[in-house]
């Protein structure tokens, strides 16, 4: 794909306000092009509008398993998340002596080192989790402007430009509340209590969803006289060093036969259950097919989705030319992709899974993911993803993995892993559950997106 130069005409009069600046990243950032159009309207600075701008600070972190001693911990990326049913736990002492590390609904969270300048709206599902020191908290005063529209303001494209530039609009490393305090926020009187209702019914759907994929999986474990474990039951089973146990052919990997994963199984064997290959359809349970990626634009491309964006709320990817891939990098309704290459880090994504449905039917997957097609004459879709998103599969499918650093699964285990299989009013009932969860995450995005456009809409039509 041949290079695109981009060119931009500026007035003379954006010089004369930016000390007769040259160099072309400010204006081509549209920094300065949101500076000025603010010029249009009646505005406050972001600090007059706010209880506080602030993050964490820097300090090492103390991270336990046993949630009684523990606080769900988002790093910076987290933040983008759906799901975060499975957050690392921040030791609760560390939590008690730093308050900072703790978000609170309605807050503005934005991403202040590395990629800086994405957002999140801090929903009910997050009240309460510490978040990492790396995310910085805008903290609108509801009595001054509606926590919404301050989140559908800044992550708006006149928003985002002003939060990552600094003195005359040059890009920064590292975002401090000095750099946003003085940021100027146009008053649109109506329109910021519309914004602010979309956002916060955007929240409570995204919240809500959450709160419906949990009920799923743990009426399927319920339903078999099962619960689901957790870390600190899986730590507790004691270590793996230091036992016999039978191989077969298939494998001669210790991690295959430990024994916290054959009482996983065996537990799943006392009740009705079936194997995960007999659950799937043909020709599933692998990875994609390795392929050439070529750039191409948006129009005549697929977003190619990798592992870490993937479980993002609006996850992002590269464009790749649809001409020169097959349709096997799209997936059908209802796929469950698994993480399949990665590390055994407690906090690593390799044997999380994901629910393929709605708008992200649009994107293609990596190689990257392991396909997990449910057989619907089997089970129902979103069924089988009640119980593959548990913590129970996630160790199942990590002990059933091979590699030296980088974990691979392994495909010859695979298909005997025992799934438990309740009965099929219990079935259909899991997975209206996960589409109701799905189908509310679309309309919080376009919550969302309706709240930014009319926002930006706005000033748009004000400048003119």
């Amino acid at each position: 794909m041949s290079r695109k130069f981009q060119v931009k005409a500026v007035p003379s009069s954006w010089l004369e306000h930016n000390g007769r600046r040259l160099d072309c990243g400010p204006y081509m950032s549209g920094a300065i092009e949101a500076a000025e159009l603010m010029r249009q309207f009646s505005v406050e600075p972001l600090e007059s509008l706010t209880k506080d701008i602030f993050h964490a600070g820097r300090e090492g972190r103390q991270y336990v398993l046993d949630a009684q001693h523990g606080v769900p911990f988002m790093g910076s990326t987290d933040i983008l998340a759906f799901d975060l049913t499975y957050q690392p736990l921040l030791s609760k002492k560390q939590v008690n002596r730093n308050p900072q590390f703790t978000i609170r609904k309605g807050w503005t969270l934005i991403t202040r080192s590395g990629t800086t300048g994405r957002m999140a709206f801090a929903r009910e599902s997050m009240d309460g989790m510490a978040c990492s020191e790396h995310v910085m908290r805008i903290v609108p005063d509801a009595n001054k402007v509606p926590e919404g529209y301050i989140f559908a303001y800044l992550s708006s494209r006149f928003g985002i430009p002003l939060v990552v530039s600094g003195t005359y609009g040059s890009i920064i490393q590292s975002i401090e509340p000095h750099h946003v305090s003085n940021l100027p926020v146009p008053r649109l009187g109506e329109v910021e209590s519309v914004a602010d209702r979309l956002i916060q019914r955007s929240g409570s759907l995204l919240s809500n969803s959450q709160a419906k994929l949990n009920e799923a999986t743990e009426l399927y474990f319920d339903s078999v006289g099962l619960s689901d474990i957790n870390p600190t039951e899986w730590h507790s089973w004691g270590s793996d060093l230091g036992f016999a146990t039978p191989v077969s052919s298939k494998s001669l990997r210790a991690l295959n036969f430990n024994p916290r994963f054959e009482r996983l199984c065996s537990q799943i064997k006392e009740g009705q259950h079936k194997l995960l290959g007999e659950l799937c359809l043909e020709g599933t349970l692998r990875r994609g097919n390795i392929f050439k990626r070529i750039d191409a634009a948006p129009e005549h491309s697929y977003q190619l989705v990798g592992q870490k964006q993937i479980f993002w709320l609006r996850p992002e990817g590269r464009w790749i030319s649809k001409a020169s891939v097959r349709e096997e990098v799209l997936v059908s309704d209802g796929t469950i992709l698994v993480a399949a290459q990665g590390t055994l880090g407690e906090g690593e994504l390799f044997c999380r899974a994901e629910f393929i449905t709605g708008s992200t039917l649009e994107r293609a997957y990596s190689e990257h993911f392991l396909r997990v097609i449910a057989d619907e004459s089997q089970i129902e879709r979103g069924a089988l993803f009640a119980f593959m998103r548990s913590e129970t599969a996630f160790r199942m499918l990590r002990s059933a993995s091979t590699g030296s650093k980088l974990q691979d699964f392994h495909y010859a285990v695979l298909p005997s892993l025992p799934i438990p299989y309740p009965e099929q009013a219990v079935r259909k009932k899991c997975h209206d559950l996960v589409m109701e969860a799905y189908e509310a995450r679309d309309e919080a995005i376009r919550f969302e997106d309706e709240a930014r456009s009319l926002v930006e809409r706005t000033i748009e039509e004000g400048a003119r």
